[in-house]
């Protein structure tokens, strides 16, 4: 197994540590950051949801600048993704951070989107590559769960509330750019018409 792979498994082996220290209550108490309290289980959550969301960034530059590029890469790198974002933004609506809407919009385009990837796959061989805007929504889906975690640290003491900005642009990006690929790749259901 190469590097980028094995990357790709330690971001899905930290996926259950994630939930576990966010599900289980064995960290209790409080830290303050800039004036700003967050509890325990979300400050270390958040640390182990920075370094999984590292390793997808690394993974991808050692697969392309290395030509490690695996089948298995294809198919785990996206699944690992959806799996630690979903499992975030679902613990961010049970602790009523954010709108259960909003997430509902997100797992759908996420899982309609990785249906047209299958579907490419299988009448083309190819892997469709992530467009700029799809880029944009990951970035700040990214930005924004750890904000959201961290009660909008350093943000919150100057009344910008960053997180959900950023919530909101990552809502926009994902149904732009789900409707960009469906657009982009709208020949795949020419046989349906």
């Amino acid at each position: 197994m190469n590097l980028p792979n094995k990357l790709t498994v330690f971001r899905i082996i930290l996926i259950p540590f994630f939930i576990l220290i966010l599900a289980v209550p064995i960290f209790s108490g409080n830290v303050t950051i800039a004036g700003t309290v967050i509890q325990n289980a979300r400050w270390i959550a958040t640390i182990i949801f920075v370094v999984a969301s590292l390793t997808d960034f690394l993974d991808g530059q050692i697969a392309r600048r290395n030509n490690l590029v695996t089948n298995f890469g294809k198919f785990a790198d996206p699944l690992a993704d959806k799996m630690l974002v979903m499992t975030a933004f679902i613990f961010l609506t049970a602790f009523n951070k954010v709108p259960a809407w909003v997430i509902a919009i997100i797992v759908c385009r996420e899982l309609a989107v990785t249906g047209l990837r299958l579907i490419i796959v299988e009448n083309d061989g190819q892997v469709m590559a992530a467009a700029w805007p799809g880029k944009i929504k990951t970035s700040t889906q990214m930005l924004a769960i750890i904000l959201l975690f961290l009660n909008n640290v350093l943000f919150s003491a100057i009344h910008i509330p960053l997180d959900q900005i950023l919530l909101y642009i990552c809502l926009f990006f994902t149904i732009y750019s789900g409707i960009d690929y469906f657009v982009q790749n709208r020949s795949v259901f020419s046989d349906s018409f």
